[in-house]
């Protein structure tokens, strides 16, 4: 059984791409901030492939989603978004990429981690999934266990002074009917909306608004709230 998070005070998410995790768990955020949580973005890639105007060069689309998630941030209320800049669309699970999630997760000593789910599906019409979110995922898991938890692994961070952290609960994004945790983020839509709708370059006005309310809606009618996101929760001895 999935906890409630009541007694933790610390959050970490990690995803490929700015907006991702504001499609993802932007009204999960928003209540931990609203609650005095420190939370943290762990952002792999640097955006630089997302856009299909023929005037936009990727150097200019860095720099432009990296303020769109900057302002984003500072809607929700996040403590730090640290950018680890790999290259969007080409990114691997990497023992590189391991590495320097589990520096964050030392750093930053989250309770919860949040994560996108490294698995694809085939189930679903119109999306494939990005290969990048697979790859966040798969190394956002590696980098909580073992890598941050073990002293002998990646003695580098030692070196760092960054001592070993063990994450205590780990909630994966975007897992369809295996999910286990819904939260109610029915009070903290409007700040779920106003965080998405920073990133200009990605989603339109509407598509903020009208898109993500019925995504949450369609999902809470399933457990019972105007609003709800939901999780695959895996607790960690």
């Amino acid at each position: 059984m999935a906890s409630d998070g009541a007694h933790y005070q610390r959050a970490m998410v990690v995803v490929a791409h700015p907006d991702d995790a504001e499609w993802g768990c932007a009204g999960t955020v928003a209540k931990w901030c609203a609650e005095g949580w420190e939370v943290v973005y762990v952002l792999c890639t640097d955006g630089s492939k997302g856009s299909e105007d023929p005037e936009m060069t990727s150097g200019r689309l860095v720099e432009i989603r990296k303020q769109e998630q900057l302002n984003a941030g500072k809607v929700l209320g996040l403590k730090d978004i640290v950018f680890l800049g790999y290259e969007a669309s080409m990114l691997e699970p990497t023992l590189e990429l391991r590495r320097d999630i589990a520096r964050e997760i030392r750093r930053h000593r989250p309770d919860v981690l949040i994560c996108m789910n490294p698995v694809r599906s085939v189930d679903g019409e119109g999306y494939l999934g990005h290969p990048d979110h697979f790859a966040s995922g798969e190394a956002a898991l590696s980098a909580v266990f073992p890598s941050s938890r073990d002293r002998l692994t990646f003695t580098e961070l030692l070196r760092e002074g960054l001592e070993p952290h063990k994450v205590k609960e780990v909630w994966m994004m975007f897992h369809g009917d295996t999910a286990d945790k819904f939260v109610d983020v029915s009070a903290y839509m409007d700040t779920a909306v106003d965080a998405l709708k920073q990133h200009q370059t990605q989603v339109s006005e509407e598509d903020a608004e009208v898109g993500m309310r019925q995504w949450r809606n369609s999902t809470g009618q399933k457990v019972g709230f105007e609003f709800a996101e939901a999780f695959k929760v895996f607790q960690l001895g």
